[in-house]
């Protein structure tokens, strides 16, 4: 029961401090938003036969999912990295909160502004432009708050191995990057070499995607997407274990 109220009270700190760093409410809750208004106005003037989806409510749609698991991974890489070149995370472990349990409080305030800031995301894309797909929203709300709280995950983790806020973002080309390439968004994972494809069968954002793809073509659940939202909350987890077992006090 201490465990559980410190871990509560990890969390009332983290989101206590995030709310007063106005750029990061920003970055969490705004540019998310203008990065989809981007790309609609990308496409505003396409001219389509009739009866023809528009470019937008594919593309737009599998960009519910990168655009927050990109900010949150950036967010919460460097939030935690400054945490621990503060010394707070030193306090924090003189306490009877195991390294595991104080892990999953941060992960559990940035999965907070996780939800919160796919819920922004995604009112703008069904109120202000009009996003179509055949499935439910609140499948696709399902899908880009996992794929946010994956974005947590991995940053928590590869924030383990910087020194700096510098080097945080440098994980972004290595880690980010690549899943923005191979997640099928521009070539069909089908489609790929067999050594490109491998490796995207392992990286989590492919199946943030491809649960999304089979949302916008199917009105009802399929067993793809089901298996999809198993395998990115199992990763998810997974990647909080790993983090908590590579979480050193200080950076350096």
């Amino acid at each position: 029961m201490r465990a559980l109220r410190l871990l509560l009270a990890t969390t009332a700190r983290v989101l206590t401090q995030i709310r007063h760093d106005h750029r990061s409410v920003a970055m969490i809750l705004v540019i998310p938003s203008l990065l989809l208004a981007a790309v609609y106005f990308l496409y505003e003037n396409e001219t389509l036969p009739p009866g023809m989806p528009r470019t937008f409510d594919r593309v737009g749609l599998v960009m519910l999912a990168i655009f927050p698991f990109l900010i949150m991974f950036l967010i919460t890489s460097v939030t935690m990295l400054r945490e621990r070149t503060s010394g707070t995370l030193e306090r924090l472990l003189t306490t009877p909160l195991n390294k595991a349990s104080l892990l999953f409080g941060y992960a559990l305030a940035f999965s907070v502004l996780a939800a919160v800031q796919a819920l922004v995301t995604l009112a703008v894309a069904y109120w202000v432009f009009q996003l179509d797909v055949k499935g439910s929203p609140l499948l696709v709300a399902a899908v880009c708050v996992l794929n946010s709280v994956l974005g947590v995950a991995l940053g928590l983790l590869c924030s383990a191995f910087a020194r700096t806020e510098f080097q945080a973002v440098q994980f972004m080309p290595v880690v980010v990057v690549p899943q923005i390439l191979l997640c099928g968004l521009f070539v069909a994972r089908s489609s790929m070499n067999s050594v490109l494809e491998a490796i995207s069968n392992v990286l989590p954002l492919s199946y943030s995607v491809e649960a999304l793809q089979e949302i916008g073509r199917s009105t009802d659940p399929t067993q793809t997407l089901w298996q999809d939202l198993l395998t990115l909350g199992l990763i998810a987890v997974g990647l909080l274990l790993l983090a908590s077992g590579t979480l050193r006090r200080r950076s350096g």
